[in-house]
């Protein structure tokens, strides 16, 4: 792993940093969401009830990253228990292992909660999002990759 990283659940002290990675998100990904779907998203990730949680990369005391997932009963044939449907990691430190790290850790909750699989959300055919997650399909046996095009 990547030194001084840590993977961790959000909190809600993280919000400003997060909103500041939000906005490198929606450059990158050159998408359009209204302010009220952000802090809607946000109150969920915060809820203890909700099926949306966030994990934070966090490197030497910075937020460089973050993958929001959503867990629910599988109730579609097209993706299992856990899906992730953002993932950004701050530019400045992009190539260096972190996304990779936040696949990883929902490997690992995934592979922990006896799960069958993982499906990665994305909005069309992102070529980025592909070259990162193809890269893992044949590299792991007991989860399953999808990526949605």
């Amino acid at each position: 792993m990547t030194a001084g990283l840590t993977i961790r659940d959000a909190v809600a002290g993280d919000e400003a940093a997060w909103r500041a990675l939000w906005a490198g998100y929606l450059t990158f990904y050159a998408a359009d969401v209204p302010e009220e779907v952000t802090a809607f998203t946000w109150a969920r990730i915060l809820d203890p009830s909700s099926r949306v949680t966030m994990r934070i990369a966090e490197q030497d005391g910075r937020l460089v990253g973050f993958a929001i997932h959503h867990y629910h009963d599988c109730t579609w044939d097209i993706a299992p228990e856990g899906y992730l449907e953002d993932l950004y990691v701050d530019e400045t430190v992009r190539g260096k292992g972190i996304g990779r790290a936040l696949v990883d850790d929902l490997i690992a909750l995934a592979k922990r909660h006896g799960w069958r699989g993982i499906y990665w959300h994305t909005n069309g055919d992102n070529a980025r999002a592909r070259r990162l997650y193809d890269s893992y399909a044949p590299a792991d046996g007991y989860v399953r990759y999808r990526l949605k095009t």
